[in-house]
């Protein structure tokens, strides 16, 4: 079994529904590790590689960024503190002015089998807009993203219909195929 490196009981309450859904178990183990600055790929695999260091054992990390198309991808990897610092409203805030609110949600988990080893990254990305917030606020900037097509933000759909379009879905989907492929006692 690994280890998922995250102090998010939403990202892990996510996580356990999508792959407990296909009979992957993974456990959560809370770990400080500071954040590389950089691309998501860059900030994954140094995640991932800490973690290996500090667990000893193999270990799923996960890295989410928020990617605002007018803003040339940005804050990307940065969300989180874009966020704390502005809020739901000051996301969009940030595009006034710009002819587009286009934005890309993208997820990239990073798998280790160990210490010493090349984490291995697997990525999904959903398009969408910015849009003022709606629905619950209790997980990040799901209230503000509108996946296209469907009329609602993250925060409006219930948990089945957001795991089956989101960039964390997407990406999970090719983790467990991944995990799947592995002995039994790799995992």
């Amino acid at each position: 079994m690994s280890a998922f490196v995250t102090g998010n009981a939403n990202k892990l309450r996510e996580v356990r529904q999508i792959l407990g859904a296909v009979g992957i178990e993974v456990d959560c183990q809370e770990l400080d590790i500071p954040e590389v600055q950089g691309s998501t790929r860059d900030v994954a695999i140094a995640k991932c590689k800490r973690a290996a260091e500090l667990l000893g054992r193999p270990c799923i990390t996960e890295d989410t960024a928020l990617c605002f198309e007018a803003l040339n991808g940005l804050p990307g990897p940065y969300i989180k503190y874009f966020l704390t610092e502005l809020g739901q409203d000051g996301l969009n805030k940030l595009l006034v002015g710009f002819p587009t609110t286009a934005a890309w949600a993208l997820c990239t988990f990073a798998y280790s089998p160990g210490p010493g080893h090349e984490p291995i990254l697997f990525e999904g990305r959903t398009d969408g807009h910015i849009v003022p917030a709606r629905g619950p606020g209790s997980f990040g900037w799901d209230p503000c993203f509108e996946p296209n097509n469907t009329g609602k933000t993250y925060a409006e759909m219930q948990a089945d219909e957001k795991n089956k379009i989101s960039h964390r879905g997407r990406a999970l989907a090719k983790l467990e195929q991944y995990l799947r492929s592995l002995p039994s006692t790799a995992q």
